[in-house]
């Protein structure tokens, strides 16, 4: 069973002490290609994501800037990712969007920073990774006026009617570790409605572990968990998720081929 882990944070400091034998575990476990989301601490570093793609050939990146982080976006950041999008290991922008929760940066500081980071997807006519929290509907409202292109909804929490709202969008769904949670149907439900070339799995590690190993620090290796709570709520055997998501991923994110570091 060969599986992708479509959005990881391995730039975390909880795996500075044993990133190498995480990532070596992941492959121990199936998971073939990792995305490394490359948002990372903020601006002016937006190279968290391509830093590991350099290291090992079976990583991608990201870049972009996190709404957490919108605040910190200048200029100089814009022009910086218009270069980085054309780095071959680079498949995406991302994590890009909206985060109401928090409110680390100002609602309309996000919404510009968000703008602005459509453009430059556009533009390097790559797929858009997006984080929506507690803004769902800004959210979809400044896709449908600026964005017509693919992406991902990254860590699905929704219902299944956010999720045909996604899907009519041309998105597609992301499932991770809250898939498993006890609590968490109206997401099965969602996963459940899901067309199947629409689906992709991710760990968003080290954040929101599966169960078995829910409260402990997430990684790669678990998506393996997340696939299979994925086969039993669809009814399908494990290895047809596994090389289905695979299959999205790469149609989604490696249209011009393998990148190579």
């Amino acid at each position: 069973m060969r599986l992708i882990d479509s959005h990881t944070h391995l730039d975390d400091a909880q795996f500075n002490e044993d990133r190498a034998a995480v990532i070596e575990r992941a492959r121990a476990a199936g998971v073939e290609r990792m995305l490394a989301i490359g948002t990372g601490g903020g601006p002016p570093d937006l190279e968290a994501g391509v830093r590991l793609a350099g290291e090992y050939p079976f990583v991608l990146a990201t870049v972009g800037v996190h709404p957490h982080d919108a605040s910190k976006a200048t200029e100089a950041t814009f022009e910086r990712l218009r270069e980085l999008a054309a780095h071959p290991k680079v498949v995406a922008i991302g994590e890009i969007g909206l985060d109401y929760h928090y409110d680390f940066s100002p609602r309309d500081v996000q919404r510009a920073v968000f703008s602005r980071q459509l453009a430059i997807a556009a533009e390097a006519r790559l797929p858009i990774v997006i984080h929506t929290r507690e803004a769902w509907d800004d959210t979809f409202e400044i896709l449908r006026g600026e964005w017509r292109g693919e992406g991902i909804l990254h860590c699905f929490t929704g219902d299944a009617v956010q999720a045909r709202q996604a899907l009519d969008a041309g998105f597609h769904l992301a499932f991770g570790g809250v898939l498993t949670f006890p609590k968490a149907e109206p997401v099965r439900e969602a996963a459940r409605t899901t067309p199947s070339d629409r689906l992709l799995l991710e760990t968003d590690c080290p954040y929101l572990a599966p169960v078995p190993h829910r409260g402990k620090r997430n990684e790669p290796a678990f998506v393996v968990e997340t696939a299979r709570r994925l086969a039993q709520v669809r009814g399908q055997p494990v290895e047809e998720i596994a090389a289905r998501t695979k299959a999205n991923f790469e149609r989604l994110c490696l249209r011009g081929g393998t990148p190579n570091g």
